[in-house]
């Protein structure tokens, strides 16, 4: 039986639903102990963190997930119970098993044959685990990281375990993120009567002009490494339901997806002076959600793309794509941070699954990355 799989099926038989580590954590850090990691468990608010690390030198190689996961659904749709982690036709299924319990499995499995392998290794491996990533992020790896950094504790190099495959194992590897900015606008009008407009001030009138600009707008032209900046409108609603009423408000919420070659900043001023241009009277607030990064061309890409190439015998594609990750908290104290894991094709879905045959290639690349990075 491979290690891989049933280190997986231990922590999918675990219901942690986000924020519920469900006790997959513990599992986790007596596996590392035991291989000379010292663990510190972060307890924030509802979110139960771990973080461990082997040794204390230069350069620490990180491995990041998370422990929690999204609801089921109506599980009677479920072919397979979904915490039942059941194995069959070469697929191990269940919720978690993609996202990322499968990846968190492959890389325990690949640091404790390494360590076994190179107990004298040069610099540090660690682990940077939550159960916040599925949920509103907030007591999550970016407290971890927080900590961190008042300590003065450096991650050099991050290997997210995020599903970024998207046609086979390894196909793509996300080497950065888009930054993700969200607008909530309400469109201020006078609610009346339909028969009698003079009287009232329709905000979904006044607001189509603005709308059409929005969605016009050219952000940025993107470049070799992020598309152009995208934004797309999520939620439109107003009015009261009744067939004779003009509506008093109008709120839109509308997301930015952007490269480096626009800040936050810029895409909020850029807006405010639309809706000047078109004369609104609103209220907007924004939610940062993350800044774009980008790991270029260097050591652990190359480490990456050559672990791949010698396990599976191809090339990686690297890509920006996609949404974000947790990678968004620890690519801003410098690390270079890589996403690298299973297909995506079931994520979040009913039925997810994970082929058993990727998570055991997962593993022996993890283990080749660590070779290159740390012997």
């Amino acid at each position: 039986m491979s290690d891989v799989i049933n280190l997986a099926k231990e922590l999918m038989r675990r219901r942690s639903v986000t924020p519920d580590d469900a006790g997959c954590q513990h599992v986790i850090s007596e596996r590392l102990a035991k291989v000379g990691f010292n663990n510190e468990p972060m307890f924030f608010v509802d979110t139960l963190n771990t973080w461990s690390r082997r040794n204390n030198q230069p350069p620490n190689v990180c491995f990041a997930g998370h422990t929690d996961v999204v609801p089921t659904g109506d599980e009677s749709q479920w072919q397979f119970p979904p915490f039942a982690a059941t194995e069959h036709d070469g697929y191990l299924h269940g919720r978690g098993a993609a996202d990322m319990k499968g990846s968190l499995a492959a890389m325990v499995v690949a640091t404790e044959r390494f360590v076994k392998k190179h107990p004298n290794h040069k610099g540090s491996i660690s682990f940077l685990i939550t159960s916040d990533e599925e949920g509103p992020f907030i007591n999550g790896t970016t407290r971890v990281i927080d900590t961190l950094q008042a300590r003065n504790e450096q991650i050099d190099m991050c290997i997210v375990g995020e599903p970024s495959s998207t046609n086979k194992l390894a196909d793509v590897v996300k080497n950065g993120r888009r930054g993700s900015l969200t607008a909530f606008l309400t469109v201020k009008g006078k609610q009346g009567h339909v028969a009698y407009p003079h009287l009232a001030d329709n905000p979904v009138h006044r607001a189509t002009g603005f709308l059409d600009a929005l969605c016009a707008e050219k952000w940025d032209e993107g470049n070799a490494y992020f598309p152009a900046t995208s934004m797309q409108i999520s939620n439109i609603n107003a009015g009261t339901g009744a067939g004779n009423v003009i509506p008093g408000d109008l709120e839109v919420q509308f997301n930015f997806r952007y490269s480096t070659e626009v800040t936050a900043p810029q895409l909020q001023q850029r807006v405010v002076q639309l809706l000047q241009q078109h004369q609104l009277p609103y209220e907007l607030s924004w939610v940062h959600n993350g800044e774009p990064f980008i790991t270029e061309p260097g050591e652990l890409i190359d480490a990456v793309q050559q672990a791949i190439h010698s396990q599976l015998g191809y090339q990686a594609e690297l890509q920006t794509s996609g949404g974000t990750s947790d990678g968004r908290f620890i690519a801003p104290t410098g690390a270079k941070v890589v996403e690298l894991g299973p297909r995506n094709a079931t994520i979040h879905q009913v039925n997810e699954c994970v082929s058993c045959a990727d998570l055991d290639n997962l593993a022996l690349i993890y283990e080749g990355i660590l070779e290159r990075l740390l012997t």
